[in-house]
């Protein structure tokens, strides 16, 4: 960074700032690298605090930067897209070179709410697995997952190991290969249990997907899972040729 890049001129300082913190962010330091604190970059670019203030935080709403209370500010992680197929967690990040991991919250034998029973084809008051797992990648929390299981298409399911890939388990234990999904997605912000599971405060944007996937025409899953909103992001294609969708279709495969 140089200090004769910030100049007097009807560019305003600091959008000049701005732009040297951006390409910075992009192009020189990693993901979760530190940036100069405010007194530095203050010094360093002959500018105000106020002035710095005003080019972080720009940075800081466009996702590029992230305050840390009592730590500074980083550049934030990049988003990863989350993928619109049939594909396991476990699987996804070990295809990124990650290391995935797994934390089962809460494994039970419960009757699934009616929009829930109704996805899986069951009576009302028919008990189902309630699976919920917090889903780590190199050690930074992702994914909240609160799932229901058919116990007529899986039984059981509480009794294995559910720290690994499920759609895997699901495969080998019971002979079931999951083959078609139906997906809705939402925004919404983080309630308090949600933001302390995925180290976010209460309120911060999150990617909500609920999916239900069957096997043969048969519904085995009904999951709902919240993905950090500054970690993700969601790509699709588009397509004008889907006469029953309108003149505007998303093409993005299996969900």
């Amino acid at each position: 960074m140089n200090r004769s890049e910030i100049v007097d001129g009807p560019k305003p300082k600091h959008v000049q700032l701005r732009d040297i913190l951006r390409r910075l962010a992009e192009q020189e330091l990693p993901p979760g690298s530190p940036i100069p604190s405010e007194r530095d970059l203050a010094e360093r670019y002959r500018v105000s605090r106020i002035t710095v203030r005003a080019a972080v935080g720009q940075l800081v709403a466009e996702g590029l930067l992230t305050r840390a209370k009592g730590r500074g500010t980083f550049t934030a992680r990049r988003r990863m897209d989350v993928q619109l197929y049939l594909e396991s967690f476990t699987d996804d990040m070990r295809r990124r070179g990650l290391t995935p991991a797994t934390e089962v919250l809460r494994c039970a034998e419960e009757v699934p709410p009616p929009s829930a029973a109704t996805a899986l084809g069951l009576p009302p008051r028919e008990p189902a697995c309630l699976l919920v797992r917090l889903r780590r990648a190199d050690g930074a929390p992702l994914v909240v997952e609160r799932g229901w299981y058919n116990p007529r298409v899986v039984p059981d399911l509480p009794a294995h190991d559910l720290s690994g890939s499920l759609y895997t388990l699901i495969a080998d234990s019971y002979g079931v290969q999951l083959d078609h999904a139906r997906q809705t997605v939402w925004a919404e912000g983080a309630d308090q249990g949600t933001a302390r599971l995925l180290g976010v405060r209460p309120g911060s944007p999150l990617l909500v997907f609920r999916r239900v996937s069957s096997s043969a025409g048969r519904p085995v899953e009904d999951m709902t899972s919240w993905y950090r909103g500054d970690s993700y992001q969601v790509t699709m294609q588009l397509d004008r040729t889907t006469p029953d969708s309108g003149p505007y279709s998303a093409k993005g495969g299996t969900p």
